[in-house]
């Protein structure tokens, strides 16, 4: 019996799209065409706005690489069976940032401004892809991390508190979450975010079928019990108190947001999107009614040209939509553009220099990179044996979804602007490290998914050959 069982979830699989197969052949060409795409993107920058090939385009091009190839053999030795398209998409999205940045730089130099920001962004590239290793190589099963459930947690909650120390903490464009130590400074919520996963996956784990329970009845829809409010209610709290004291909007959107979609998805009760969608418009409400830097964002949004000269808010928006109508649908081209003139266009506004440059076209090919990586998240997910596995998947793949959808959606005017930056695009080594861990952890999830099934008859194991070829598993 157990024999059949494992040949029928070898079926499964098979049934699921889910083959086989080690397919690093097919990322090593999807690398390939992505490295094209970063260096050929920073040549153009060159040429575009100096009109010569940048000088440092032999050390910047082997620099990366020797990045992305390291990458590619650390999967294929310790990861497999890992999906061959977020290295890839990964890859390309980190070039194409760094070539936007580059182009800023120089914009940046021409007006006497700071510069920099793309050789320092490469070194924490570097960083982000020396714990991209570290995770995979040390990390050999992600069910491991189920031990630290509440560890995890509590480090999260203390990250989170780390910028509201006196003495480390800082106040940066209005939000009060940076840490300064010495030379350096940091972001702890961007590390929080991959912890909070972590621990809301393992206490889903071990809650879910309370938290499934249904409670009351209301128009064909069953509300959770009041006695099981208790998570949720500590999560909208913990969110509100990032928008009071640390003033940050996107942080806590993104926190909240987390929480309710692996709540959603660890107990398929629709009841907890309702009572989650309520408790949001409820804070929604009461943070423009108490709070002046909510109601700012708010009125910003509503009309930025009303309000150009007294905030910076409301100049990036309006410079951003300016340089987007004029790249049009395919762009003015590297170094036809003032993309310097959006304040922080290489950190929160990246989305609205490569409007301008490239056009309509790349900002929707860069959605697509976007909507492509959540789809592997959740594609691993899916396929993941273990619901530990799958809730970390779909937790780490709503946080790229959830923080693209407020960062563009701000730069374009569709929501107000809540300040997070563009995952892999934007300038900031806080995010790009964690995002790059965030990578890691999907790639080993998958890989733990797609290997296969092992044959309980002592015949080796399904699905998998010497020639990595992909059998058909017959019933009897």
């Amino acid at each position: 019996m157990s024999q059949r069982n494992a040949q029928r979830s070898a079926q499964n699989h098979s049934f699921l799209g889910f083959v086989h197969r080690r397919r690093r052949g097919a990322e090593m060409f999807l690398l390939i065409l992505a490295l094209a795409v970063g260096i050929g993107a920073y040549a153009a920058v060159g040429l575009g706005v100096e009109g010569t090939i940048p000088p440092d385009m032999i050390g910047y091009g082997g620099w990366l690489v020797l990045l992305i190839v390291t990458c590619h053999v650390v999967v294929r030795l310790v990861a497999p069976y890992a999906d061959p398209v977020l290295l890839p998409v990964v890859a390309a999205l980190n070039g194409l940032g760094l070539a936007v940045i580059h182009r800023l730089d120089l914009a940046y130099e021409d007006a006497g401004r700071r510069a920099g920001f793309a050789q320092q962004q490469l070194i924490w590239m570097t960083l982000g892809v020396l714990l991209f290793i570290a995770t995979l190589v040390l990390l050999r099963d992600h069910r491991v991390l189920q031990r630290f459930t509440y560890t995890t947690g509590l480090a999260a909650i203390a990250l989170l508190l780390l910028p509201m120390l006196p003495g480390i903490g800082r106040t940066v464009n209005g939000a009060r979450i940076w840490i300064h130590v010495g030379p350096f400074s940091f972001q702890p919520g961007e590390v929080a975010k991959v912890l909070l996963v972590i621990a809301f996956a393992g206490y889903l784990v071990l809650h879910r079928d309370a938290l499934a329970l249904a409670g009351r009845r209301v128009l064909f829809l069953d509300l959770p019990r009041g006695r099981d409010l208790g998570p949720i209610l500590v999560m909208w709290l913990l969110s509100l108190a990032i928008l009071v004291f640390q003033k940050d909007l996107g942080s806590s959107l993104l926190f909240f947001g987390i929480f309710l979609v692996m709540l959603y998805v660890a107990t398929e009760r629709p009841g907890w999107l309702v009572v989650g969608g309520a408790l949001f418009f409820v804070g929604a409400f009461l943070g423009y009614q108490l709070f002046a830097h909510v109601q700012t964002r708010v009125n910003i949004w509503l009309d930025p040209m009303r309000y150009y000269d007294d905030s910076p808010g409301s100049g990036q928006i309006v410079e951003s939509m300016f340089g987007m109508a004029w790249g049009g649908l395919i762009g003015r081209g590297f170094g036809n553009g003032s993309p310097e003139r959006i304040p922080y266009a290489e950190s929160d506004f990246i989305i609205g220099a490569i409007g301008e440059e490239l056009g309509l076209t790349a900002v929707m090919a860069v959605i697509l990179c976007y909507g492509l990586l959540v789809e592997r998240g959740l594609r691993a997910a899916l396929v993941c044996r273990d619901p530990f596995g799958k809730l970390i998947a779909v937790g780490l793949a709503t946080v790229l979804a959830l923080q693209v959808f407020v960062v563009i959606g701000g730069v374009t005017k569709l929501i107000p602007l809540t300040g997070l930056t563009t995952p892999f695009l934007s300038y900031g080594g806080s995010s790009l490290v964690a995002n790059w861990v965030i990578i890691a952890l999907l790639l080993r999830i998958s890989d733990q998914a797609r290997r296969p099934v092992p044959d309980l008859s002592g015949q080796g194991e399904l699905g998998d050959d010497d020639n990595e070829a992909t059998q058909v598993v017959k019933l009897p």
